[in-house]
């Protein structure tokens, strides 16, 4: 959750998204609850969901305040408004289908990797789909090929920006060691991430470039460590490889 103000942003506003956020971390929330969480007078609290629910982004059901469908509509929209967005769901969908693996597409934003696509396998582990999920760039698979392929003062501003959290003992937390692995990555076309965002879960993933060179985002496939090593492996990044190039071909001819 972004919390930071500068002079430039209504802290109203900003508060109001905090809310948003909270109903969706809790599945729902009533007028104390969101009181409580963000610190803030009930007066308050009830001010900012009367407000959503006037404008419908939000129901109520009961004393609980629910997200609207009416999320769904901006949901697509933003999906759908880079064209290569809606080729890369086909895709993703054909990555997982060959690789039977959990199969994600990837695009940066503010400094973070954002699921876009998700397709689960015949294999996967996780049959719930978590796109819009917002993930670090420097633990993941998917996240480490947008970056060794954007300029090095990019890079530098989202380190700076975001830093190098660690979420497992084998995440990279030093910026050289980072750009030491993206100089790996570029060499040889595809990232790894060994247990660096999930103790037991391994990823391959591969940029897809635009035209002019450009990152456009990133496919790649995860799945259990005991499944994503020695002759399996290759396979995996053989099939990633190719549809990675098949979907730029694709984005590139559009």
């Amino acid at each position: 959750m972004v919390t930071n103000t500068t002079d430039r942003t209504l802290k109203t506003t900003i508060m109001t998204f905090r809310v948003v956020e909270l109903l969706k971390a809790r599945d729902g929330a009533g007028v104390t609850e969101v009181a409580h969480e963000l610190d803030i007078a009930p007066s308050t609290a009830h001010n900012h969901l009367s407000t959503l629910e006037a404008q419908q982004y939000v129901v109520k059901e009961g004393d609980t305040y629910h997200l609207g469908l009416r999320f769904i509509g901006l949901g697509n929209f933003v999906r759908t408004r880079k064209q290569g967005f809606g080729k890369a769901e086909h895709y993703t969908t054909v990555l997982s289908e060959e690789s039977e693996c959990r199969s994600i597409f990837t695009a940066e934003e503010h400094g973070r990797g954002v699921y876009i696509h998700t397709a689960p396998g015949k294999h996967g582990v996780w049959t719930q789909s978590t796109v819009g999920k917002r993930v670090y760039l420097h633990s993941t698979a998917s996240g480490k090929a947008i970056l060794a392929h954007m300029p090095r003062e990019r890079v530098e501003e989202i380190v700076e920006q975001v830093g190098l959290p660690r979420e497992t003992e084998q995440t990279i937390d030093d910026q050289a060691d980072l750009f030491a692995e993206l100089e790996t990555v570029r060499e040889r076309g595809y990232a790894t991430n060994v247990e660096e965002q999930i103790e037991g879960v391994r990823a391959i993933g591969a940029p897809v470039l635009q035209p002019d060179g450009s990152v456009f985002g990133a496919l790649s496939v995860a799945g259990p460590s005991n499944r994503m090593k020695g002759a399996r492996f290759d396979e995996l990044t053989e099939i990633l490889l190719g549809i990675a190039n098949e979907l730029e071909l694709s984005i590139a001819l559009s």
